[in-house]
């Protein structure tokens, strides 16, 4: 009984996780939603100004602290174990719908693309964002990502393996491919409101920021391993030109890539 429950939160979070991700694109992008990144602005700016970040250093908050082994330690004393994951994912997509219902529109725009194919462009690099996005959570194993793997394997009464390190694909020309998706998806757009760059420089710093912390982690797991995965492979920009390099040792080709 107790499994079968645990199996059922972790699916209803999944469902919940999938429309959060819906809703997302719309409210970046600017269209199907009722609340939009750049909607009309009323009321002050300093006020908005100081709402927006309010609400992006709440997210940045539970989105790391709750990521972190240390509190994952103790979390575990709270929640089931396998449940973790799904009550991590919880946690973000509660986060984000109050962040879409008290989002502030900013007046002021920076940029304005009204040429037709810059705008196509821009759209369409917007778009490849959310792809890359999705295929990275595939390539490091989305279900597990998201919580279903370990809620299935207690349906079935089996215990939660870790993932062990990989670098699958894309993972072989940069450390974070999944950051280098949300990048494009907050910078590629046509119209560049005051909102939208508050928006697109925070969750930026907050990248930078958190892909220190998750290193620190991996570097803790697994050791020389990712210590030299780090070294020959760039973190978010792709090098143009380089040598493949086979070390003894370090033949990762039939694990599955883990990150945060």
């Amino acid at each position: 009984m107790k499994r079968g429950l645990i199996f059922a939160y972790g699916a209803i979070c999944y469902v919940i996780f999938l429309a959060t991700f819906a809703y997302t694109i719309g409210f970046v992008g600017n269209f199907a939603v009722p609340r939009t990144l750049d909607g009309s602005a009323s009321g002050s700016l300093w006020a908005a100004l100081a709402i927006n970040l309010s609400l992006l250093t709440a997210f940045a908050l539970q989105h790391s602290v709750m990521a972190r082994p240390a509190f994952k330690s103790w979390w575990t004393r709270i929640v089931p174990k396998a449940a973790e994951r799904s009550t991590y994912v919880l946690f973000t997509c509660i986060t984000l719908f109050a962040f879409f219902a008290l989002w502030q529109p900013m007046a002021g725009v920076i940029w304005n693309v009204s040429n037709a194919s810059g705008q196509i462009f821009l759209y369409g690099l917007f778009g490849l964002g959310w792809v890359i996005v999705l295929i990275a959570t595939f390539l490091i194993n989305h279900f597990d990502l998201f919580g279903l793997r370990q809620v299935w394997l207690e349906l079935r009464g089996k215990p939660s393996t870790s993932l062990t390190f990989a670098t699958p694909w894309l993972y072989k020309y940069v450390r974070h491919p999944l950051y280098v998706g949300w990048l494009l998806v907050f910078w590629a757009t046509p119209t560049m409101t005051v909102a939208h760059l508050i928006f697109a420089i925070v969750t930026t710093a907050y990248i930078l920021v958190a892909i220190q912390l998750e290193e620190r982690d991996l570097i803790a797991q697994h050791g020389a391993q990712y210590d030299n995965y780090r070294r020959r492979v760039p973190m978010l920009v792709p090098r143009l030109f380089c040598r493949s390099e086979r070390r003894p040792g370090n033949d990762t080709s039939n694990a599955i890539a883990l990150v945060e």
